[in-house]
């Protein structure tokens, strides 16, 4: 019996063909939306629909691996990084894929085995038989997630192991953000550097990703489950690089196995009726990615960060913002874009072009009402 405990919780520019490139060094390629299939009417419908929600900041839509169409929310820019929450377990995730394909762990390892001199002095049969994989897919065993202590500077693995481990690692989903914390630790400790330094030549730099900032613990380590930085097209570069199954540049950079695995269907995290949360958290969960409607999986972060892959639509598309509804974001990409994809590029339609690139030239910031007193 597996039971479930969830978590509560553009500048403007368009670039079309042609158009300047405001981005990290070697950017995505460029193309109109039509000639990837994708009407820009279709577009525009999309981003007023993303327009209607407070706090939007961008949103980037990739097809067939080409940028058809980017926006920033003034005053947000192109080049100007983002706070990325929880989307940075995905980053997490593939530190940890990288160092199983070099050997240095594997999904089976006992967490324990890391950690000898911090674990509790007679540590529980559950504790003991926690692993990586525990980890990754959120199955740690943990009935309550650990929080940092107030006074602690933030999360460390001692208190990570010191809390109670309710369940049988495997039977019991809970969002567990020390629990990357403690996966971020792990690479650290198996490689000797901390992740934002281990993935640097490892996929920031063949991605063309530059700039990269990670928070770190007291102890040191990459906060792992949030605290890194990057901008909108860096993160869609890591959603393109899945929907490759690892291979950029024709170098296979990730495992195919390993983003095969990440992105599937490994535990279940249906928590039911009574819980508020959108359709799109009760799809599954993978190695720190999230399942969606229509057969998508994503990248998810507190206040509306996303990177959603559509293999069956060979599309990616990146969103941030400071505090948005998060399922109607995913809602406009399930309503206004994904019926529009054609299986075949379209006649160039310059007037509706034009008028996607002035109606994303009028965006600005949106903040939430404030509650009347």
């Amino acid at each position: 019996m597996i039971s479930v405990s969830l978590r509560s919780g553009l500048h403007a520019s368009l670039t079309l063909l042609a158009a300047p490139i405001l981005s990290a060094a070697q950017p995505l390629p460029r193309s109109t939306p039509e000639a990837e299939g994708l009407p820009s009417a279709a577009v525009t419908d999309f981003v007023g629909a993303l327009d209607k929600i407070p706090t939007l900041h961008s949103v980037m839509v990739l097809r067939h691996g080409k940028v058809v169409a980017e926006a920033w929310w003034k005053p947000e820019a192109a080049d100007k990084a983002h706070i990325l929450n929880s989307v940075s377990k995905s980053f997490t995730s593939t530190a940890v894929g990288l160092a199983i394909a070099e050997g240095k762990l594997s999904l089976d390892d006992k967490v324990l085995k890391f950690f000898p001199d911090q674990a509790p002095a007679e540590p529980s049969e559950n504790l003991k038989a926690m692993t990586v994989k525990n980890l990754l897919t959120m199955n740690s065993g943990h009935g309550v997630e650990p929080k940092a202590a107030p006074d602690s500077g933030g999360p460390s693995v001692k208190q990570f192991l010191a809390a109670p481990v309710d369940h049988e690692p495997g039977t019991h989903f809970q969002y567990n953000t020390m629990g990357t914390y403690t996966l971020s630790s792990i690479v650290t400790k198996v490689t000797g550097e901390k992740v934002v330094d281990y993935l640097k030549p490892r996929l920031f730099e063949p991605l063309g990703i530059e700039g990269a900032r990670w928070d770190a613990s007291p102890e040191g380590n990459s906060l792992g489950g949030y605290g890194l930085f990057l901008r909108t097209e860096d993160i869609a570069k890591l959603g393109q690089l899945y929907l490759q199954k690892g291979q950029w540049n024709g170098k296979q950079i990730l495992a195919e196995d390993w983003v095969a695995q990440a992105t599937a269907k490994q535990v279940p995290n249906d928590p039911g009726s009574h819980v508020k949360m959108g359709n799109d958290w009760r799809q599954g969960y993978g190695f720190q990615f999230w399942r969606c409607q229509h057969n998508a999986y994503r990248g998810d972060g507190a206040g509306g960060q996303f990177i959603v892959v559509i293999p069956e639509q060979d599309s990616v598309i990146a969103i941030t913002a400071g505090g948005a509804d998060m399922q109607a974001e995913l809602d406009c990409i399930w309503d206004k874009l994904l019926p529009a994809f054609q299986d075949k590029s379209l006649p160039e339609g310059p007037e509706a072009q034009a008028k996607l690139k002035e109606a994303i030239a009028k965006l600005e910031v949106k903040e939430k009402e404030k509650p009347k007193q």
